[in-house]
């Protein structure tokens, strides 16, 4: 009966989902082991979906389960929240040798605020679905590490009716970067600016301080025109600035009402940047961290969350043979909230290794991580970081039901997922990889 409900499931599910869809069915998902993240493990749990949101869980028993409701039988399964990635490019490439799909960075400029992830974010790339296979749900989508400032993310749902519906949320945090890979090279016996760290810096420095300049004319042209006698038609001495869309897309961040976070790798970049970003007061995720062992109390010390990733990069000549594998136990065990992110071994973000998020997290478990922190890592916490902590990241009533049912460990790459659920929808567990694999098979 168990085999045939899935079976039912995967032919009918929708390719996308609607709110109609998830409104139409109740769902009792029964007898599982539940990793409900927030308050522990329910052994022979009972998780009760209504109208796309989880609305109720508890042990079996104690947890009524609504007439008429879907019962899917997941005994000997897993239950645990969907995965969410705190750094990807989903949407942004598709194949790395064709340009024409490739919308990663604006290589025009350093300093590029103003562009918006969402303006080029494909929904129906072909690596979602594979990511969508092994447990992730939810995604941020940053733009590539080119520049200073690349651009602002956004925060997205691996299913859904259309893009709009995917994203969930614009312009979330505002992507930053520092180190050596920012640095212009000029050609052709010219020189680019900026070529060092030094003018990294300045170069920052200065954009903040004119978006300063730029808020105080605006506000003060403002209060201008608000004591302006309608009467008089005398020419104004203080005329608002021209509108500049870089200044515009930065202010937010200038006063503290969303992220920025900061990729660097380097502890000597960590203590710089970090400098520039109390001198401006901004709400900094720290991205990385790669090579910053000597100064992990400095980085407890300002109070700020991190994305750790790749977890799987080569140490330093001076470095442990572990020091990277470690990081993500040493900064949890100093009180530091961390994130884990897909990110490859020695280079840029890659899309194609999302699918890969909770082996990371295994991976960091088998360093010294607690288990309960690395779970953290991969739901809560990213949840947490880009304001959606009260809908998303763990098993509980009120939150949107993307629930995942696997048949052991989330972390072990032994386990194999058997479904997943979006806004309370089953959705199809196919992607173009299982597609060419039952082709070929036969």
């Amino acid at each position: 009966m168990k085999k045939l409900l899935i079976a039912l499931l995967l032919v009918a599910a929708p390719a996308c989902l609607t709110a109609a869809d998830a409104a139409k069915k109740t769902i009792a998902i029964t007898g599982g082991r539940l990793l409900t993240v927030s308050h522990g493990i329910i052994e022979n749990g009972v998780l009760v979906i209504a109208d796309g949101k989880i609305a109720a869980v508890g042990q079996a028993g104690k947890v009524a389960i609504p007439a008429g409701a879907e019962i899917v039988d997941a005994r000997g399964l897993t239950v645990y929240p969907g995965l969410i990635d705190p750094e990807t490019n989903f949407g942004l490439i598709e194949i790395e040798s064709d340009q024409n799909s490739t919308d990663l960075a604006e290589p025009s400029d350093e300093i590029m605020p103003h562009m918006h992830v969402y303006d080029a974010f494909h929904a129906e790339t072909e690596l979602i679905p594979v990511a969508r296979l092994n447990g992730v749900t939810n995604a941020v989508v940053a733009p590539a590490s080119d520049d200073t400032i690349a651009g602002q993310d956004i925060f997205i749902q691996l299913a859904g009716a259309d893009r709009d519906a995917m994203i969930l949320g614009r312009d979330v945090a505002l992507a930053m970067n520092y180190g050596a890979d920012q640095r212009r090279r000029g050609g052709r016996g010219k020189s680019a600016f900026p070529s060092t760290r030094m003018g990294l810096v300045s170069q920052l420095r200065q954009t903040f301080l004119d978006v300063q300049d730029y808020i105080a004319h605006r506000d003060a042209a403002a209060k201008k025109d608000d004591k302006a006698d309608p009467k008089k038609d005398e020419k104004k001495d203080a005329a608002p600035p021209k509108r500049d869309l870089k200044m515009e897309a930065l202010i937010p961040y200038l006063k503290g009402e969303r992220p920025v976070v900061i990729g660097v790798y380097e502890g000597y970049d960590i203590e710089t940047v970090m400098a520039l970003a109390q001198e401006f007061h901004l709400k900094v995720v720290l991205d990385h961290v790669t090579h910053s062992q000597e100064i992990l109390d400095k980085i407890a010390a300002y109070k700020v969350p991190v994305i750790v990733g790749s977890i799987y990069d080569a140490p330093r000549a001076n470095e442990r043979f572990d020091a990277v594998y470690t990081l993500p136990a040493e900064l949890a065990k100093r009180g530091v909230k961390i994130a884990i992110s897909s990110a490859d071994a020695g280079g840029p973000v890659s899309s194609h290794s999302s699918r890969n998020l909770p082996y990371a997290a295994g991976f960091a478990v088998a360093y010294g991580l607690p288990y309960d922190e690395a779970l953290k890592a991969i739901t809560q916490n990213v949840a947490d970081m880009f304001g959606f902590g009260d809908k998303l990241g763990s098993l509980d009533v009120g939150k949107t039901a993307n629930v995942v049912l696997a048949n052991g460990d989330p972390l072990d790459v032994r386990t194999d997922v058997k479904q997943v659920y979006i806004e309370g929808v089953a959705v199809p567990m196919v992607s173009r990889q299982t597609k060419l694999r039952d082709e070929y098979s036969k």
